[in-house]
């Protein structure tokens, strides 16, 4: 089963998770769009605050739903309040920061934001639980989010007109939890049921398949321990990005690749340490090419990353690594053509 949209990048492409430290909107633009030329990417500083983590920054992007932080945190509400306009605001700041740093870049950006499971486990309902118990809000929040979706890439297309590729990613860091009933509810003495998979293949199939209605191609981005493989292929993701310190199970993850999907391997350490060499840091990269017996040629779809978002490394760490994924990608794609 191919992807819902195919993502052909050029060789020697690298990119990043999405979190990058600091409040600086200005200075994060400059860092993906300079380090990362292949594939820049819109940042995300939650550092920032309300608004900017990684709930609030969905709902600056959700039509027709509204979000406050609640003590337990974010809650669903029926306007939008200070909580919601401050995460509109800060996502428009770090959009007119890439429109800045990135005035007359051409090729392909990517944007990311917390895929409807994640968005389910975490905002709670008006009065009630956390909205995964509710079947319908589910769906309510994944039809929200593919025409939020659809409208920031229009906008971000209207922004930088040089760009002719718009890639969206989908974090979600909370769809195992999802899938195992390990979410807590809202009170934190219980545990949410699991949700079956073909219901939660259903609703982050409806997201994929409203951008491919406009020819944008999705990846996905998940770091847990246990990367569902084979329900992210049956969805339509065109690439998936995993902690690869976490192997993947060998015969689902061939099979996608095989199909045509890109890995967005995460391969450089995301919090600060001593760098390893390149070559050290894509051995798993290349132990998961050997095991699968996959042709060379293949590590061209190969896209390396951070295990997971730079926000609690230093400024100086996450300049280094992001030069180090742009190295690995070098080397991949030198491996790629021997």
């Amino acid at each position: 089963m191919p992807p819902a949209v195919p993502l052909t990048l050029p060789p020697a492409t690298a990119t990043g998770v999405g979190s990058l430290p600091g409040t600086a909107a200005l200075e994060a633009a400059a860092l993906t769009v300079q380090t990362l030329p292949g594939l820049p990417y819109l940042p995300e500083l939650p550092n920032r605050g309300v608004g900017a983590d990684m709930i609030g920054r969905a709902f600056g992007v959700l039509t027709e739903l509204y979000g406050t932080v609640a003590p337990s945190g974010w809650r669903f509400a029926d306007h939008p309040g200070k909580d919601h306009r401050r995460a509109v605001s800060y996502l428009g700041e770090d959009l007119d920061a890439l429109t800045e740093r990135g005035d007359g870049l051409t090729g392909a950006v990517k944007v990311q934001v917390a895929g409807p499971w994640t968005l389910a486990a975490h905002i709670e309902l008006h009065y009630g639980d956390k909205a995964l118990v509710d079947a319908g809000a589910c769906r309510d929040l994944a039809a929200s989010l593919a025409d939020g979706l659809r409208g920031h890439v229009a906008e971000v297309r209207k922004r930088m007109p040089g760009i002719d590729l718009v890639v969206v990613q989908l974090d979600e860091p909370a769809l195992l939890n999802v899938l195992r009933g390990g979410v807590r509810t809202a009170s934190g003495f219980g545990k949410l049921a699991a949700v079956e998979e073909v219901v939660a293949e259903q609703n982050l199939r409806s997201v994929v398949d409203a951008l491919a209605a406009d020819g944008v191609p999705v990846v996905v981005h998940c770091c847990a321990d246990e990367v569902p493989v084979a329900l992210l292929h049956r969805a339509g993701f065109a690439g998936i990005g995993m902690d690869l310190t976490h192997p993947p199970e060998d015969e689902p993850m061939g099979e996608y690749l095989e199909a045509g999907g890109v890995l967005l391997a995460g391969v450089v350490p995301s919090t600060d340490v001593r760098l390893p060499a390149v070559a050290d840091l894509l051995e798993p990269v290349q132990r998961l090419w050997n095991r699968l017996g996959l042709p060379t040629s293949g590590l061209a779809r190969v896209l390396p990353v951070t295990t997971c978002g730079l926000a609690g490394a230093s400024p100086a760490y996450a300049l280094a690594a992001s030069k180090r994924c742009a190295e690995a990608a070098d080397l991949l794609a030198e491996r790629a053509q021997a």
